[in-house]
């Protein structure tokens, strides 16, 4: 809840900040960022589009069902922890959050920890240092997923921070508040749950429109924003209509005031909330976070690690080893999960003779024991994981192969194993390289590929059509020719679309190209230092 103009008016009556111990056996393991869990868990708020209130202190559970047979609202924002947080919540407890939820009710978790040091708050208050500010924001993000997973809040769910509106004559303060708010979304990302970002459009949200897509920022997934006009929508002129949509936006378009419904008074703020859960990143999602990653050999070591995304980049500090001995193949594709036993798996050629190998990755993030899948693919070039391209439920590659320049299927089928390949390009294909699967990229139910024109630089999308084929459709730009290493990842920012990455050829940087389903954005780093990394899969 709000006091200030506006603010959420319960800070500092009891002040709880328990960071949570975050333990990674492998780079494929969940995280789990508390020691305390519920036996019953729920992802939240979910698919919520209408009227929501919040109060400062948990309602009792005669009280809201008193409101959900009364009221117009069906969500309820929760303050589940944070060292600003005000109001006792004798309520709030795992039974609490499971009877509501079964009850029908939304949840809206809310987190009121280190406030900007600027604050117009004039109470007694915990502030962000902005010397120290992306390390409080990473704990902060660590103490808030203990807290919801208490609670019995899934990951997947979404923890709203709560920002009181600043000053915005102070650079200091509103460079520290983005960089608290960056690391606690990362955080988050990092542990497998959504960020929200609440404060007024005066202050917090004007910053946050205006790092929008600042290079390096990790913005909120979802924005809560603050005007109190009464005026219950989630658009606003001062934010683009394309920024948090679609259903990614919550307003508080009234502040604190009593209303009663069935008989039962409570101080409420009144929220317009239009929240669905993002969609998932499809594929590449190595550490099973939601979010894509990517993989890439060392070629010094022949090493492959992983490194992990967050949405916005990828982090080389948190890799992980994958394993060593890669040196020896000179091909190593992503297959998808060919075993089906919920993992992606990997496929290698061998360099010596040519083999290509099948090599499980298991839940417990370890690679299984090696299969022998073919002895045919010394003359294949670029081979490429496509997806379930004939759509028979297993994922499927396509080569090129030297001596003819045919494209051709290999169908992936039951056993671990491809069925016999066919001809889906009659020939040509010497004259192009950096084949990509891409996922569907156009978003028509077949997944896609792109390819580039070797003379020109000229990238092309080729989509999937019924029966197992493709079909060039249309250029997707000439700017790609000082890249290497073309791959798809995913929907790596989870906007619906899924994208490309590629290695920049001059200075070794990461690259992300955001897809939209017709074209490609221009590429944004994700990470520096994969000069001597390849191949990125």
């Amino acid at each position: 809840m709000r006091i200030l103009a506006p603010t959420r008016r319960k800070l500092l009556v009891r002040a709880v900040f328990g960071v949570a111990v975050v333990l990674l056996s492998t780079f494929l393991v969940r995280a789990d960022a508390a020691t305390t869990t519920t036996s019953w868990s729920t992802v939240q708020p979910g698919t919520f589009a209408g009227e929501a209130f919040d109060a400062c202190t948990a309602p009792s559970t005669a009280a809201m069902a008193k409101w959900r047979s009364a009221s117009p609202y069906r969500a309820v924002g929760i303050y589940i922890g944070g060292v600003n947080r005000g109001c006792t919540q004798a309520n709030l407890t795992a039974g609490w959050v499971k009877t509501q939820v079964t009850a029908g009710w939304h949840l809206l978790p809310l987190y009121v920890g280190p406030q900007a040091s600027c604050t117009k708050v004039t109470s007694k208050r915990n502030l962000i240092d902005n010397t120290k500010a992306a390390a409080q924001g990473a704990a902060a993000a660590r103490d808030a997923v203990g807290q919801a997973r208490a609670l019995g809040l899934a990951p997947q769910s979404v923890v709203i921070y709560d920002m009181e509106a600043y000053a915005t004559n102070d650079a200091d303060c509103r460079r520290g508040v983005l960089a608290f708010m960056s690391a606690w979304t990362a955080t988050l990302h990092d542990l497998g749950y959504l960020s929200g970002f609440y404060s007024s459009m005066g202050s917090g949200g004007a910053d946050q429109v205006a790092n929008y897509a600042a290079p390096g920022y990790v913005r909120p997934d979802y924005l809560d924003f603050a005007r109190w006009d009464q005026i219950s929508t989630t658009d606003d002129p001062a934010i683009p209509a394309t920024y948090w949509a679609p259903h990614r936006r919550m307003k508080q378009y009234r502040g604190g005031h009593k209303e009663t419904w069935g008989g039962v008074t409570i101080n409420i703020d009144n929220n317009l909330v239009d929240f669905a859960p993002l969609p998932s990143a499809k594929f590449a999602d190595f550490n099973r976070n939601g979010w894509s990653d990517v993989l890439a050999r060392t070629t010094s070591s022949g090493n492959l690690f992983a490194y992990p995304g967050n949405g916005t980049y990828v982090d080389v500090n948190a890799r992980r080893k994958v394993s060593g001995g890669w040196a020896k193949f000179n091909a190593i594709v992503r297959v998808g999960d060919l075993n089906r036993d919920g993992t992606e798996d990997l496929v290698a050629r061998k360099s010596s003779n040519g083999y290509l190998y099948f090599f499980p990755i298991t839940k417990a993030g370890r690679l299984g024991k090696a299969k022998l899948l073919s002895k045919s693919f010394a003359k294949m070039r670029e081979i490429t994981a496509i997806g379930d391209l004939n759509r028979d439920g297993y994922p499927d590659l396509v080569a090129a192969q030297t001596s003819n320049h045919k494209l051709y299927l290999y169908p992936g089928k039951k056993g671990t194993k491809f069925g016999t390949r066919k001809v889906i390009g009659a020939g040509g294909w010497h004259t192009m390289s950096e084949l990509a699967g891409v996922g569907d990229f156009n978003r028509d139910g077949y997944p896609d590929m792109v390819t580039r024109v070797i003379s020109t630089g000229e990238l092309f999308l080729y989509r999937g059509v019924k029966g197992g084929g493709l079909a060039r459709q249309a250029s997707l730009g000439k700017g790609v020719r000082a890249y290497r290493d073309l791959v798809g990842v995913g929907d790596f920012d989870r906007d619906g679309f899924t994208d490309l990455a590629a290695v920049q050829k001059s200075n070794g940087a990461l690259v992300l190209f955001r897809g939209t389903g017709k074209g490609l954005r221009p590429a944004i780093r994700l990470a520096g230092g994969f000069r001597h990394r390849s191949p990125v899969l």
